[in-house]
C-alpha cells in the first residue's frame, strides 16, 4: 500500500496542475479549512446549521461556505477528487466561470434546501434536533451535481464492464446506495440530504437554466427526468414530471420547449431544441461511430470467412487436375494445326502469285 501512494500522489498533483486557477483555489480552501479544523470548530461556524440560517440569527455566509468544510481525512479526499474530476471532464467543455457557477449553483442550493427540509421535518415532529444539532457541510452535495453532470455530456460510456454499469444510471445508484446505508444507520442523514438535494438542484440548472451558444438548457430526451430511473418506472414519472412542469410553467418558473424551425434550410425542415450544444452532439456523433466500429469488428471476427485464394489455393488444383492435361494438350494441337495452316497458306500465296516484270 505505502508504495502506491507516491505514485497516486504524483498523478493527483500532475492532474491538478493542468487544471485552472478555480480548481486549485478550491482544492486549497478545503486543505486549509481541514487544518483549521484542529484548532476551531469550523463545521459549527461555517457548516449550514437549519436553525441558524433563518431567522432571527440569518448564518447566510454558511451557504458559500458549507462545501468546504470536512471533518475526517477521507472526506478531504472525496472532495479533492470531485474538485479535480469536474476540473478534468466538465472544465473543458464548460469554462472555469461556468464551472465556478455551477459550483456556487449547486452548493447554495444544497444548503437551502436541506435546511427547508430539516424545517419541514422540525414542524411535523417538534423536535428541536433538527434545528440546531444537523450540520449540513461536505463536497458531497457538488459531488451529486458532478455526476448528473457527466450524464448528461457522457452518459453512454461505461465506468464498470464487469457488471457493466454505464455513467447514466451512476448518480442514482449512489443515491440508491446511501439510502441503503442510512436505513442501516451506518451514515448520517445529512450526507443523504446533501447528495440528492445536489442531484436534483443540479438538473434543475441544467435543464432549464445553463446557457448555452443556442440558448437555455438542455431540453433532449436524454436527459428528461424520468431516465434517471429504471425503464420500467419512466412512463410513471415521466406522466407526473411533465405534470410538475406543467405547472411551474404556469408560474412562470420554468420555460417552455421551444422549437426551432428552419425553412430556409437546404434540406428539409430541420428543428432544434434550445441548450443541444454543437460540440456535446458532434461528442455523441463520434461515440456512436465508434461503438459501431466496434460492433462491426466483433461480427467480422465472429463470421471469419476464408479468403478466395484460400479457396483456389486448397480445393482449385484437386478438381481442375485430371482435365488440366487434355486441356493443355488439346491445346497444343491447336495451336500446331493453326501454325501449319498459316504456313500452307502462305506458301499457296506465294506460289499462285504472278511473276513480277
Amino acid at each position: 500500500m505505502n508504495r502506491y501512494l507516491p505514485v497516486a500522489r504524483q498523478h493527483f498533483l500532475a492532474v491538478l496542475a493542468s487544471t485552472s486557477v478555480v480548481v486549485k483555489s478550491i482544492c486549497a480552501a478545503v486543505i486549509l479549512l481541514y487544518l483549521l479544523s484542529f484548532a476551531v470548530d469550523t463545521v459549527f461556524g461555517l457548516g449550514v446549521t437549519p436553525g441558524y440560517l433563518f431567522p432571527p440569527n440569518f448564518w447566510i455566509w454558511t451557504l458559500a461556505t458549507h462545501s468546504l468544510v470536512e471533518k475526517h481525512v477521507w472526506d478531504v479526499g472525496v472532495s479533492l477528487a470531485t474538485v479535480v474530476l469536474a476540473g478534468r471532464l466538465l472544465e473543458p467543455l464548460w469554462g472555469a466561470l461556468e464551472l465556478l457557477i455551477f459550483f456556487a449553483v449547486v452548493n447554495i442550493s444544497v444548503g437551502l434546501l436541506g435546511a427547508f427540509a430539516y424545517f419541514l421535518t422540525y414542524v411535523g415532529s417538534f423536535n428541536l434536533l433538527y434545528l440546531f444539532t444537523v450540520r449540513i457541510h461536505g463536497m458531497l452535495g457538488f459531488l451529486g451535481g458532478v455526476l448528473v453532470a457527466l450524464k448528461q455530456t457522457m452518459g453512454d460510456s461505461t465506468v464498470l464492464k464487469v457488471p457493466q454499469v454505464r455513467m447514466k444510471v451512476v448518480p442514482m445508484l449512489l443515491l440508491l446506495i446511501l439510502a441503503v446505508l442510512r436505513l442501516t444507520t451506518l451514515i448520517e442523514s445529512n450526507l443523504l440530504a446533501s447528495y440528492g438535494f445536489g442531484v436534483l438542484s443540479s438538473w434543475i440548472y441544467l435543464r432549464f437554466y445553463q446557457r448555452h451558444s443556442r440558448g437555455r438548457g438542455d431540453m433532449s430526451d436524454h436527459f428528461a427526468f424520468a431516465t434517471f430511473f429504471p425503464e420500467i418506472l419512466q412512463p410513471v414519472i415521466g406522466l407526473v414530471a411533465n405534470l410538475v412542469h406543467g405547472i411551474l410553467v404556469k408560474v412562470k418558473v420554468c420555460r417552455k420547449t421551444v422549437k426551432r424551425y428552419d425553412v430556409g434550410a437546404p434540406s428539409s425542415i430541420t428543428i432544434s431544441l434550445p441548450g443541444t450544444d454543437p460540440q456535446d452532439a458532434e461528442r455523441r456523433r463520434q461515440l456512436a461511430l465508434k461503438a459501431l466500429n466496434e460492433r462491426l469488428k466483433r461480427v467480422e471476427d465472429q463470421s471469419a470467412w476464408p479468403s478466395m485464394e484460400d479457396d483456389e489455393d486448397e480445393g482449385g488444383p484437386k478438381a481442375d487436375s485430371p482435365l488440366l492435361p487434355e486441356k493443355s494438350q488439346s491445346s497444343r494441337d491447336a495451336n500446331a494445326a493453326g501454325k501449319g495452316a498459316s504456313q500452307e497458306s502462305s506458301l499457296i500465296t506465294f506460289e499462285d502469285a504472278p511473276p513480277q516484270l
